[in-house]
């Protein structure tokens, strides 16, 4: 799961990520219980993309992402609706669903914004508010949590993100 979600990407700032709702019983097949998959943990596309959504109504306006003249300007350019459709989709890949996202890369969609560890901390905090207020579980949110970390070495421009 993690290998696939570190070859997505997302047009715009650390966008990803996610959901509400969950069923935790685990899975009855014909072979006896199996775990289901984080995705549908989660309670599938619908939960994770109102989740997402929310997460991207949080993240576009926040003044501390937004002193960063470069996530400034991509926060204008670039549609809310737009970063949406893809973190909803990479998310449902990234969690085991059967979407597919056909973005660009991580590194390439965010080198130009010039991230620091400052702005990282500030989307995971959002983030982690976000999962909160939709109350996802502990064990969900820490599995996220470390899909997300994933990509942290693609996004953060260490050094590189003053300005």
């Amino acid at each position: 799961m993690t290998r696939r979600f570190s070859n997505l990407g997302v047009t715009g700032i650390i966008a990803v990520i996610f959901l509400a709702g969950f069923q935790l019983a685990p899975a009855q097949g014909s072979e006896g219980a199996k775990a289901k998959s984080l995705y549908d943990r989660l309670g599938g596309l619908m939960p994770i993309s109102v989740v997402v959504s929310d997460f991207i109504d949080a993240l576009v306006p926040d003044s501390i992402l937004n002193q960063n003249p470069a996530i400034d300007a991509a926060r204008k350019r670039v549609p809310a609706e737009y970063l949406k459709y893809h973190v909803t989709a990479m998310v449902c890949q990234a969690t085991g669903g059967p979407c597919q996202y056909h973005g660009r890369g991580m590194k390439e969609s965010h080198t130009h914004l010039n991230i620091t560890d400052k702005e990282w901390d500030r989307m995971v905090t959002i983030f982690k508010e976000i999962l909160a207020r939709h109350k996802v579980p502990a064990k969900e949110t820490q599995e996220l949590l470390d899909i997300v970390g994933t990509t942290k070495a693609d996004i953060v421009m260490a050094g590189k993100g003053k300005y």
